[in-house]
């Protein structure tokens, strides 16, 4: 096991993982910007060192910077959390050539799974199912992308091989608008990922969002975890997850990780993972993978008693899986709310010093949060600044002691979008259960277009 592990992010991630490393007994660094000097994890960590200033570029997605901190601190290994760095190859190559270990997949790996093109042709060749679409990138030839599209039918969605986060994206209804948005597409494609590659796929009208957490260490054993319901969302950023999906099957949940499984042992993956899936009309169909912890890790950890964030430490270390599939048992329900520094309703940011703070309590409630009285969120980074978690035997328990304890947490001085948790928890179709990616952002816009 490693003596001392350099945690390279911020915010509630960066407390997480230096929790689960003074669990195991490992010492930390972490690295912070000017603007996080006074944050509550660098307070804590055994080492701390200021990178840059509060430009994530010239700070947190410094790699120079980073890899010399490593080095000054006597690190063993570099721990990227989600965001910024932490699905970058070029980052996970220097981090092993510089003498540290990258706790995440190889490089390989996250340039496989990083381009949506290579991912998706690995994952047919695993037996994954995908969203029907083109076989590998988009050619020049107009006339065989307008073949390729009358074949897969519209509407069709045109997509970046290197894009992500909603990014490098577009919806095609008609064929007499393909072409001009083939090219707008590659355009864009190529400023913001430096890559002009596409792909199109069948653009599914209604479907939900589910995702399968694996396991996968460096001796070919890999698990998968269940699955998480991450349908809410807004502009493609998740606002509630939930485990396990509502109103999903056991043996198709079942049938689909273990095709997961394999396609780890396949690429020969390490690490955590998360196969993201369109759900519809009772069929998955693979979207990308993300090599990283997740956002919404928490609430798999609830229902399976494992701490994923440990495990990864553990395989990068070199350890086995100490479980096996039949081990994994999934006992009750757990929602999270991302709580964001924000207008609830607007969704501008909001930061600023936080005048109160009272975080809730009681049975099944868990609160991952940087947060305290008198702390001030700066302006420079993505707005989450907590996320709330409640388990219960059944999904109703979970989604009442959610409702409580929305009711007792307290954050003054700045806005958050709690006023939104609150009115989702109670909204009947939510409490059903199973909504599609598109119901949170028809719901907003239908309430907009109320009159006052």
């Amino acid at each position: 096991m490693f003596g001392k592990i350099l945690i390279a992010n911020r915010g509630e991630i960066a407390l997480r993982i230096q929790r689960a490393c003074r669990e195991l007994g490992i010492r930390t660094v972490v690295v912070h910007s000017e603007a996080d000097t006074e944050a509550k994890y660098v307070k804590l960590a055994d080492e701390s060192v200021c990178i840059g200033p509060p430009a994530a570029t010239q700070s947190y997605l410094n790699i120079p910077a980073i890899i010399s901190a490593a080095e000054v601190t006597d690190a063993e290994a570099i721990h990227p959390g989600y965001g910024f760095l932490a699905e970058n190859a070029d980052f996970a190559e220097r981090v092993d050539r510089s003498g540290f270990v990258f706790i995440g997949p190889t490089a390989d790996s996250i340039r496989l799974m990083g381009d949506k093109v290579s991912a998706k042709q690995a994952m047919l060749k695993a037996g994954v199912p995908c969203v029907p679409g083109s076989d590998g990138a988009l050619p020049e030839d107009t006339k065989e992308i307008v073949r390729i599209a009358r074949k897969i039918g519209y509407p069709v969605i045109i997509k970046a091989a290197g894009g992500g986060g909603g990014r490098g994206m577009r919806v095609v209804h008609t064929e007499a608008a393909l072409l001009n948005a083939v090219n707008m597409t590659r355009s864009e494609a190529q400023a913001a990922f430096s890559n002009p590659t596409l792909y199109l796929e069948k653009y599914l009208e209604n479907p939900r969002h589910i995702e399968i957490q694996v396991l996968a260490d460096s001796h070919r054993n890999a698990v998968f975890l269940g699955e998480r319901d991450c349908s809410l969302q807004r502009r493609h950023q998740k606002v509630i997850e939930e485990a396990p999906a509502p109103e999903l099957a056991a043996k198709l949940r079942d049938k689909v990780g273990e095709r997961c499984v394999e396609a780890c042992r396949k690429i020969g993956y390490r690490g955590a993972g998360t196969f993201e899936f369109l759900y519809e009309g009772g069929e998955f169909c693979f979207i990308e993978m993300n090599t990283r912890i997740q956002v919404e890790h928490p609430v798999t950890e609830m229902i399976t008693g494992v701490d994923l964030v440990q495990e990864q430490i553990r395989v990068a270390a070199g350890q086995k899986l100490r479980f096996r599939q039949k081990d994994i048992q999934l006992r009750g329900h757990a929602i999270e709310c991302r709580i964001n520094a924000e207008d609830p309703y607007k969704f501008t940011p909001s930061p600023g010093r936080i005048t109160s703070y009272h975080p809730p309590g009681g049975p099944g409630i868990r609160v991952d949060s940087h947060i305290y009285q008198g702390y001030t969120v700066p302006p420079y980074y993505d707005s989450l600044i907590g996320k709330l978690i409640a388990y219960g035997d059944t999904r109703e328990q979970a989604i009442r002691r959610m409702r409580i304890a929305l009711s007792e947490i307290v954050i003054e001085g700045i806005q958050t979008n709690m006023p939104l948790h609150r009115d989702l928890l109670n909204d009947s179709r939510f409490v059903r259960g199973g909504v599609s990616i598109r119901y949170l952002e028809q719901k907003l816009s239908q309430e907009k277009s109320k009159p006052e």
